[in-house]
């Protein structure tokens, strides 16, 4: 029987698994050797921690890392924290932690921009009102785009509505969420700019509303965009 690709999924032999490509950028996130990108790794895992069973006892060995007065240097990585380190990525990257689209509900589109790089975790709310991720994506900077500013975080949300045009072209409306107030602002105040005026423009056919997450409550995206992996 014949596999097929749909809306990032591979649907075949009575099976739905996702595609790859959504999830990427958590498959391919780094081992750490620091404690704080075990800090990273455990604030993306604890923001859908309602939907990891035993999620208590899985990350006990990773935690246990970060013991010490030391906030920062490296870390103890043992056998056990390899394997609770893979069953952690594999828990995101599977149902029930990650959705297959519903296209009669709100998509929400996270992004983030950091030194290295940007990302994004596209998501939808259950009938319980908790998130649960579609995909994730993430983006590494080159050299000349690590100098970056309130502008390639506006192109970098064109960029992402175009990868997800299949999800949000035609939907009735859907939520940007980023942690850079600007953003809130630059919406309707682009017309002094024409760089920024071309991107608006590109994105006027979307239905969307931009609104700020102060950072401390979008550090899950944050931490993606940190150790991002080339497209």
């Amino acid at each position: 029987m014949f596999r097929v690709k749909y809306l990032g999924h591979i649907v075949g032999r009575g099976i739905r698994t996702p595609n790859e490509v959504k999830v990427k950028a958590v498959l391919d996130f780094p081992v750490p050797t620091t404690k704080s990108q075990v800090r990273a790794f455990l604030v993306l895992a604890g923001y859908y921690n309602h939907c990891i069973p035993m999620f208590s006892s899985i990350v006990a060995l990773l935690t246990g890392t970060l013991k010490g007065k030391l906030r920062r240097g490296k870390i103890n990585w043992t056998e056990e924290c390899i394997r609770a380190f893979k069953e952690l990525k594999d828990k995101l990257s599977q149902q029930p932690i990650l959705y297959v689209p519903d296209f009669n509900k709100e998509f929400i589109l996270q992004t983030d921009a950091s030194n290295s790089g940007m990302s994004v975790i596209l998501a939808q709310k259950d009938d319980n009102d908790k998130e649960h991720p579609v995909l994730y994506l993430s983006k590494k900077f080159s050299g000349s785009e690590k100098v970056f500013c309130y502008r390639k975080r506006m192109r970098w949300h064109n960029i992402c509505c175009k990868k997800l045009q299949c999800y949000l072209d035609g939907h009735t409306k859907f939520l940007i969420i980023t942690d850079h107030n600007p953003l809130v602002w630059l919406k309707n105040n682009v017309s002094r700019n024409p760089r920024l005026m071309r991107w608006a423009l590109a994105l006027q056919p979307y239905n969307y509303t931009v609104v700020h997450r102060s950072g401390k409550n979008h550090k899950h995206v944050d931490a993606l965009s940190r150790t991002p992996w080339p497209d």
